[in-house]
């Protein structure tokens, strides 16, 4: 019982760590990384695919990402996608490749960026406290129920306790180098 709650409380807050950190790689800094792509498709024969599956994304330059598309006639999808998305970025299209050059932040965008990524990291920190009062009620309807010892329970509440800092300590170390990455210049 015990020990299935305390697994259950470590799934849930190890996807709720993996879910901030993709939303994280949605926020783009001043260098460029191919996983600000990673959320766009391109219609590929009828089928919504994610761009890395239909050509090769380099970063030859800290402030470039090349797009070269396996099948040429993608280009026009895979820029007009480029375009709708929310990244803020304008490609180049040359009939072989795609240049994406990656704007310099200016002072103020990068104030918003932080302002953003504080609050992905605090809706993360409220997730694992959530979860903490879930793990929580589900060992005091345990000691109700008299299935744990009153000994047990106060162990396993600290356990959780434990673990819902290392978590949340997690979420800010993220948060401080995202911080640091979008304020570099």
């Amino acid at each position: 019982m015990i020990k299935d709650n305390k697994e259950k409380f470590e799934q849930k807050s190890s996807k709720t760590i993996s879910s901030f950190m993709d939303s994280l790689k949605k926020i783009r800094t001043g260098r460029a990384s191919s996983s600000i792509l990673d959320n766009i498709n391109v219609n590929y024969y009828g089928t919504d695919t994610p761009l890395n599956q239909v050509a090769s994304i380099t970063v030859p330059e800290a402030r470039m990402i090349i797009v070269q598309p396996w099948d040429k006639s993608m280009l026009p999808a895979i820029e007009k996608e480029i375009k709708k998305s929310d990244l803020g970025l304008n490609p180049s299209n040359d009939g072989n490749i795609i240049r994406l050059i990656i704007p310099a932040l200016t002072e103020e965008t990068r104030k918003e960026l932080v302002k953003e990524a504080k609050k992905i990291a605090e809706l993360s920190r409220v997730g694992i406290r959530n979860l903490r009062r879930e793990a929580n009620e589900l060992l005091k309807s345990a000691l109700k129920d008299h299935k744990i010892t009153e000994d047990e329970e106060r162990s396993a509440l600290d356990e959780i306790q434990k673990l819902t800092d290392k978590y949340i300590k997690d979420i800010d170390n993220i948060l401080e180098k995202k911080e640091k990455e979008i304020l570099e210049v």
